[in-house]
């Protein structure tokens, strides 16, 4: 197990000790919220339903899910998305509990957004 430890902590350039506390931290997460897991991406190490999406992108949707209601708003998006209600609720229940992370990640893809479209703009004007 050393060794995977130290595999894993190299391959992201952190110390072991520090590898062990983010494993240990996702582990206790993963347990406090069943159906979550950590995934790496391109935006870095974050937490995804189980077979599904990111965690950031439910609330996301939730966000933006143009409903009244709060549970209209986990029906349409557990409908959009292919998602059961629990595993919107999943969702939920980690962001609640973890919303720094999430706002962290949903606000990150949001400027990512903004600067593609910028730049699709900036093109659309000089091929105009």
């Amino acid at each position: 197990m050393a060794d995977r430890v130290a595999s894993f902590a190299a391959q992201r350039g952190i110390t072991i000790s520090a590898a062990i506390q983010l494993l240990t931290d996702e582990a206790l997460r993963m347990r406090e919220h069943p159906g979550i897991v950590f995934r790496d991406g391109p935006a870095g190490r974050r937490a995804g339903l189980a077979g599904g999406p990111d965690v950031w992108e439910v609330v996301r949707s939730l966000r933006h899910a143009t409903t009244t209601s709060g549970l209209e708003r986990e029906e349409l998006v557990a409908t959009n998305t292919g998602l059961t209600l629990a595993e919107v609720r999943v969702a939920i229940g980690y962001y609640t509990a973890h919303p720094a992370d999430v706002d962290g990640q949903v606000a990150e893809a949001e400027a990512t957004e903004e600067a593609a479209l910028q730049a699709w703009q900036r093109r659309q004007r000089l091929l105009a």
